[in-house]
């Protein structure tokens, strides 16, 4: 049976405050699994899920009613809060844009200093290679993050099929191909890519970004 795709907090290298876009998978086909957070609005702390984080701001779902053009602060960890603004709303999902950049990467790595297995997911869109069988093909590297890779491709990876993935600047890792929804699939690496290297990594790619924007 083909696995369902995991839809969890994604966290992008780019400045620019997220977008909600339209890009979000069939529900029915789909496990949901945004991190908790909370936001303070007015003194009063409430729950959100936290579905998308850029240095310049996030997307969250809340549970209460936020207007735009309201101040608010997000603890994305125990002591750790953001502030920033509403800058939209569309039902319950929030827009929020930080009053300052926050170092996303270094507050991930920060993150997983406590018992959590890996990483969460973090937006690339590079290019990388897969090769399956004797075959290597050119895609699109959605997001990354300790145990497995989103990739984008015209080319149809069978489920479950063994493939080797390279991402520009790492060695190859190993990998399964485990669940596949319209032109993506999502593959899980057999050995999980360690801390240093997937940091270092992520910390070359936003330079790369900044360079080119």
């Amino acid at each position: 049976m083909e696995d369902k795709p995991i839809e969890t907090t994604l966290y992008s290298l780019g400045d620019a405050p997220p977008l909600e876009t339209a890009d979000r998978r069939d529900s029915s086909r789909t496990l949901t699994l945004f991190r908790v957070g909370s936001v303070i609005v007015d003194g009063h702390r409430e729950l959100c899920l936290i579905k998308n984080m850029s240095a310049g701001g996030m997307l969250i779902k809340s549970y209460c009613m936020i207007p735009a053009g309201t101040r608010v602060s997000v603890e994305l960890k125990c002591g750790d809060s953001v502030a920033g603004t509403t800058s939209w709303v569309n039902g319950d999902t929030v827009g929020i844009e930080f009053d300052e950049l926050v170092d996303v990467v270094a507050l991930l790595a920060l993150s997983m200093e406590g018992p959590r297995p890996r990483m969460p997911r973090i937006e690339v869109g590079c290019v990388a290679w897969v090769r399956d069988g004797a075959d290597v093909h050119r895609v699109d590297a959605l997001d990354v993050s300790q145990g497995g890779i989103k990739i984008a491709s015209q080319r149809t990876f069978v489920v479950g099929g063994d493939v080797v993935v390279t991402l520009p600047g790492l060695p190859p890792f190993a990998g399964v191909v485990r669940w596949h929804n319209v032109g993506c699939f999502g593959v899980t690496l057999n050995k999980v890519l360690p801390l240093p290297m997937l940091v270092g990594w992520l910390h070359e790619q936003r330079e790369r970004l900044r360079a080119t924007a």
